[in-house]
């Protein structure tokens, strides 16, 4: 049974979720601020978090960045884009604005646990790429491709969150347990280096440079 942490200050909307949660087969932990929240994912690791953004105590935004290896989906009354895409470049996997249809917020439920199960199994894939993340073995449309580490770590996280214009710093802080020796200002080499790499074995670009932000894969 999946476990899901909601972290929400409504008393009537964690309510609501945690009954719709069971009536799904769903186990359910309950934080009702940000500090509350910190301290449950200190003790449980569920398998993915809802996230309210105005708690009292810490905000949603700063709890996000406290939480690791586990997806976090925010739900939040707040609904520009700029907050939209400053919290999915700061790590959530998903945004969905209050209020909300319960049938969609199941739904994409289903597909940020499919991905972590996916990716807690060892495979990554988007459009002909498939990364081993236990060999660290690339195949890009079945043809082996050698990475070095900075490289593997690079891919490893745009992978995991495809499509998504990733900052500099987060993709440097990301990847920091994995090659603590990549800087700034070798970022930009070694991606130019994996995007070479990926070209040939593909014929296609996959990265792109995001003016202003970082890289994307897509």
């Amino acid at each position: 049974m999946k476990t899901i942490a909601i972290i929400d200050d409504d008393i009537y909307i964690g309510d609501m979720l945690e009954d719709l949660l069971h009536r799904e087969g769903y186990a359910t932990l309950r934080a009702y601020s940000g500090t509350e929240a910190l301290y449950l994912l200190s003790q449980r690791r569920p398998d993915l978090v809802l996230l309210d953004l105005m708690l009292p105590g810490l905000s949603g935004e700063e709890v996000l960045p406290h939480i690791q290896g586990v997806p976090v989906l925010v739900l939040s009354a707040k609904a520009g884009v700029a907050d939209k895409v400053s919290l999915l470049l700061g790590g959530a996997v998903d945004y969905i604005t209050k209020p909300f249809d319960v049938k969609e917020l199941l739904a994409r439920i289903v597909v940020a646990l499919r991905k972590s199960t996916a990716e807690a199994e060892g495979t990554l894939a988007y459009e002909g790429l498939l990364l081993d993340t236990q060999s660290h073995q690339l195949a890009a449309d079945g043809q082996p491709v050698k990475l070095t580490k900075t490289e593997f770590a690079i891919l490893k996280h745009l992978m995991q969150s495809p499509e998504t214009a990733i900052a500099k710093s987060v993709l440097l802080e990301r990847i920091a347990q994995d090659t603590p020796d990549c800087t700034e200002s070798s970022l930009k080499q070694h991606v130019s280096n994996l995007r070479k790499k990926l070209r040939e074995a593909c014929g296609r670009e996959y990265i792109e440079a995001v003016w202003g932000i970082g890289f994307r894969l897509g």
